[in-house]
């Protein structure tokens, strides 16, 4: 073998061992909406709710310009290439998410009647909706980005934490 020559290792062509098997990939879309909220539980005195919550205790509320990330995972198809179809993904969160939420003061909804309508239980409340309801790809991950500062992640309660 001349020195400019290489061995054949077999490396011209990869084949898949199983010419079935698809690819898995991620997915992830992000909508806005706007919301407003006032912390405050129900289970704490008037100090303790303004000592926890500080300024997001303000009896009149605040609210949010949020930005929701879900983050899908699937077998890419072959056909279209995707995880899934975006148009049924956006039709799916405008029908169910965004039309509840957005604009909406999450204390009056009542999911939140029992429970203090932070991010982090906003986030959980629309992992739920979108894993219960939305079957054309596997849901990974909720995240919601309440201001440049807070973003909050829920994953679904069998993932563990650490």
């Amino acid at each position: 073998m001349a020195k400019h020559d290489t061995p054949d290792l077999g490396l011209t062509e990869i084949k898949r061992s199983n010419e079935s098997e698809q690819m898995k990939a991620y997915l992830s879309r992000r909508y806005r909406f706007s919301a407003s909220h006032r912390l405050n539980s129900a289970s704490l005195s008037i100090a303790e709710n303004q000592s926890i919550y500080g300024k997001c205790n303000n009896p009149y509320g605040h609210g949010h310009n949020y930005t929701l990330e879900v983050t899908l995972s699937g077998n890419v198809d072959r056909q279209t290439g995707m995880v899934c179809n975006l148009v049924e993904l956006d039709r799916f969160i405008e029908r169910e998410v965004l039309a509840r939420y957005d604009r909406e003061n999450l204390n009056t909804l009542e999911e939140f009647n029992q429970e203090v309508p932070t991010t982090e239980n906003l986030c959980i409340q629309i992992y739920d909706l979108v894993h219960r309801g939305f079957t054309h790809a596997h849901l990974e991950t909720v995240r919601i980005e309440e201001t440049m500062m807070n973003s909050f992640e829920y994953w679904g309660a069998a993932k563990p934490l650490f």
